[in-house]
């Protein structure tokens, strides 16, 4: 008699194929988890050099994430994020708009849904838009965007970027209700927050027989089935590294992970590209084997 953890799992489990020829599977490949990298740090460092525009020569300034999102495809990646921010701390209009012509897989823009935003999404129509919330002060986002307190906003924000023919996403906490909420909303994905997780996870040294990490787990599973059981893309992000990644990768039905400062970080000693590449390949492997 199985328990309900399993029932669980049998419930949302995506199915596994199998190739017996030599070769790429092509619908193997079709149900592998992908990566989008996130290049926010990389603008980052470069504004260290050039605070406010950078490279008043004209040249960009160095490091330049347009570059760095070209070694991210080369890497493997599955499409490049980047979250355009009201004080532009990072990520330049500048960017958004070279990325947007130069990115050969999907341009993901993280924004916050305000007026300003909107029409910068309007006119630069990336392939997905994913709303969040944004704090001034904050590092980097650091909570899910509360859909259930503002259903109305966002259900006029969502509409208006998928007549655009935007795919539009939601990054919320591992909270069903705001699963719901999504839903009622109209989002086509739900990237799930996995920060508490990953705090969970150094905290436990990734011992998955303390309670703290499994009910951190526990929370992202069970709010990826809801999100896949109300048809919408099951995604996470949010504090993910080479030491954590596996856990969350394979987990049932997950489509995408979106991951930035670990593989920036990991870049400093092995190349951009190689970042990529080694995390794109612990994903899969977690995926697969699960």
């Amino acid at each position: 008699m199985g328990t309900e953890s399993d029932e669980r799992m049998s419930a949302c489990q995506r199915p596994i194929a199998y190739c017996l020829v030599p070769g790429p599977c092509p619908l193997l490949q079709s149900l592998m988890i992908q990566l989008g990298v996130n290049i926010d740090h990389v603008a980052t460092l470069r504004q260290a050099r050039y605070p406010g525009e950078p490279d008043p020569m004209g040249g960009g300034g160095e490091p330049d994430p347009v570059r760095a999102a070209h070694e991210a495809e080369l890497g493997g990646a599955d499409g490049i994020t980047v979250h355009l921010r009201e004080d532009r701390r990072h990520m330049t209009d500048r960017d958004v708009g070279l990325l947007r012509r130069l990115v050969k897989v999907k341009l993901n823009l993280e924004m916050a849904a305000t007026e300003e935003m909107i029409e910068i999404a309007r006119q630069t129509r990336p392939h997905t838009a994913m709303l969040v919330p944004e704090g001034r002060e904050e590092v980097t986002t650091e909570g899910g965007l509360d859909v259930l307190g503002q259903v109305d906003r966002l259900g006029e924000v969502v509409a208006e970027l998928k007549e655009r023919g935007m795919i539009v996403s939601a990054f919320i906490d591992p909270d069903t209700q705001q699963v719901q909420a999504a839903a009622k909303v109209g989002f086509d994905v739900c990237e799930v927050h996995t920060g508490p997780y990953a705090h969970a996870f150094a905290a436990c040294g990734g011992d998955l027989r303390k309670d703290k990490l499994k009910d951190q787990l526990r929370l992202v599973e069970e709010a990826g089935c809801v999100i896949r059981e109300l048809g919408m893309r099951f995604n996470a992000g949010h504090a993910l590294n080479y030491h954590n990644v596996h856990l969350i990768a394979g987990l049932a039905g997950i489509d995408e992970l979106h991951i930035g400062h670990s593989i920036v970080c990991r870049s400093v000693y092995v190349g951009f590209r190689q970042a990529v590449a080694d995390m794109k390949a612990l994903m899969v492997r977690a995926s697969v084997l699960s």
